[in-house]
This record gives structure tokens, sequence and C-alpha cells, in this order.
């Protein structure tokens, strides 16, 4: 089960992406994202991702933490954290600070947890 909890300093409640949804382009919103279906494309939040078992996103991952119980092919860059839990699948490389990773979790690239190779907030956000 994914973590219920908010990103600091953050009180409203996550957008959800069903299970059911297809997004085929880049995702951007400032806020909280629960993606339960399948995203083709960058995928860029300001505060929390929380990507749920079963759920794919098929691209880049930019936001300031990401809790991760799906599948994800592509880079993985949070400003504060990134959680893998035991479903996770990531094929890329993870780029935070900080990292937990729960037994069964499986990734194929390179955890850099170096504060200096982390983009900063804006960079992030604003990338086109």
């Amino acid at each position: 089960m994914l973590s219920k909890r908010l990103a600091p300093g953050t009180s409203e409640l996550p957008v959800l992406l069903a299970s059911d949804m297809t997004v085929i382009g880049d995702l951007e919103t400032e806020g909280v994202v629960r993606i339960e279906g399948r995203v083709r494309g960058t995928v860029r939040v300001g505060a929390q991702v929380l990507v749920a078992a079963g759920a794919v996103i098929e691209g880049d991952l930019h936001t300031q933490e990401a809790v991760v119980a799906g599948q994800v092919s592509g880079a993985i860059v949070a400003r504060e954290r990134v959680e893998l839990q035991g479903t996770a699948v990531v094929s890329g490389d993870i780029h935070t600070p900080r990292i937990a990773i729960v037994e069964g979790a499986k990734v194929t690239g390179e955890v850099k947890m170096d504060h200096s190779a982390t983009p900063t907030a804006s960079s992030d956000m604003h990338k086109s």
C-alpha cells in the first residue's frame, strides 16, 4: 500500500490518474498526484508523486518526493526523497538526496545521492 502522508507543507488532496486511464504526453502540476494508470511522457510534480502497484510511467519523473510501487521506465529526479516499495520496478537512474528501498524492489540503473547532482526546483518544473 502506498504511503498516505503528504509532503510537508502540503494540505491538498492528491489528483488521481485512475487505473483505466492513459496519458500520452507530459503531465505537469504543482500539487500531489497518485498515478494508478499509465503515463507515456515526462511527469513533473511540484510536491509528491505516488505511483501505485500496477501503474506504469514511460518517461522521466521530476518531483520533490516520489513513492513508487509500480513501474518507472526513465530517470527519477527527486529534490528530497524517493521511496521504492517492494513491488517497484525502475529502469533508469535515480537522483535524490535520500532514498528508502524495501526488499523486493528492482532498480536497473544508477542511484546518485549527491546533493549537487540533484537539479533545483526551478529547473525541474520549467524544463521544456
